[in-house]
């Protein structure tokens, strides 16, 4: 939506909604374009440490295998 800085100021309330709703609303003032009414992003949730419990297998941080390492260092 195109929309009036003048215009806008009446109906900021219905604008502020409708960003919210998701549409983009670009203000026009002096039949340039000013300023973008966004909504604003879904927050995330905080992070938590051990997030990844139970998706990590328990020799994750062993020494890896002899022939595996041969294979990386060409051997």
């Amino acid at each position: 939506m195109i929309i009036d800085v003048s215009e806008a100021a009446n109906r900021l309330s219905q604008l502020v909604e409708a960003a919210a709703d998701g549409e983009e609303i670009i203000l026009i003032n002096q039949g340039l374009a000013a300023a973008r009414l966004v909504p604003i992003g879904i927050a995330h949730p905080e992070r938590r440490f051990g997030g990844l419990e139970g998706w990590i297998a328990d020799d994750f941080d062993d020494p890896l295998p002899d022939h595996i390492i041969a294979a990386f260092e060409g051997r």
